[in-house]
């Protein structure tokens, strides 16, 4: 990979934990983050593949964790609570992508559930968990959750994938309605096809990662709160619509959000 400068700055050196960081567009943003000084954290299922992350980007910290596992959020919390307890920007980036029609899936439903397990269920409990760290420390922090161009047009070749990321913007959503009141934002990053390993052998296509990773670093560290680029850069006037749509409806059945009530820890 070729070495690049970044025009970013950070008052403070970020303390980061990425899933799925150990290539593609998670270790593209730890190693923009190592360059600026942060402390970064990427966890991945493969030793290996971690092993080649961290000679790739050297002061790396990686942890085998799979995120489709509930206990293994659990490990990976305890580990965050204890090694890096100021930790302040949480990406939700691990990724699986099964590329078969719904008529032609026939594989066993554990092989089906594991995909929504690692898009939508592990993101949500990871936030949850990890949500009281954030706010115990008091400093600016960012949950960014990775979506999707599938997560707003059904992707008839990746069904689950693209209603599993449907699902996460829609929570993605309610974290930030749930999190207004506090000094957590939250960003959703929507890559369009990207060329990555995401969707396995015979898939690599899409824009380069590292032209789709600096406008997603830009775009984080700059604050926006939805990030595109290419296909999934023109999204303005749906996300309008939402916005608005999703204020007049918040307001009818009032929750409770953080910030007004101590957090769990």
């Amino acid at each position: 990979m070729e070495t690049r400068s970044y025009d970013v700055y950070m008052e403070t050196h970020r303390r980061v934990l990425i899933t799925g960081g150990s290539r593609g567009i998670g270790l593209g943003l730890a190693q923009r983050y190592l360059c600026l000084g942060a402390r970064v954290i990427v966890t991945g299922r493969s030793a290996p593949a971690l092993d080649e992350a961290a000679k790739a980007a050297p002061g790396l910290e990686t942890v085998v964790s799979d995120v489709a596992e509930a206990t293994a959020r659990q490990e990976l919390l305890d580990r965050i609570a204890s090694q890096m307890p100021d930790l302040d920007l949480v990406v939700n980036n691990a990724g699986l992508q099964r590329r078969i029609g719904l008529a032609s899936d026939h594989a066993p439903w554990s092989e089906r559930e594991a995909e929504i397990q690692v898009l939508l269920s592990g993101p949500i409990h990871l936030n949850d968990l990890l949500i009281p760290v954030l706010l115990r420390h008091g400093r600016p922090a960012t949950i960014v959750n990775v979506t999707s161009g599938g997560a707003f047009v059904p992707q008839p070749f990746a069904p689950v994938y693209s209603a599993a990321k449907a699902g996460l913007h829609n929570y993605t959503m309610n974290l930030r309605h749930a999190l207004a009141d506090t000094s957590v934002r939250v960003v959703e990053l929507v890559p369009p096809a990207v060329a990555t390993d995401l969707a396995g052998p015979g898939h690599h296509h899409g824009v380069p990662v590292d032209d789709f990773v600096d406008a997603a670093f830009a775009g984080i560290e700059r604050g926006d709160t939805e990030v595109g680029y290419a296909a999934t850069a023109d999204l303005g006037v749906r996300l309008t619509w939402e916005r608005d749509a999703f204020a007049a409806s918040a307001g009818r059945f009032p929750v409770a959000r953080y910030g007004e009530a101590p957090a769990d820890a």
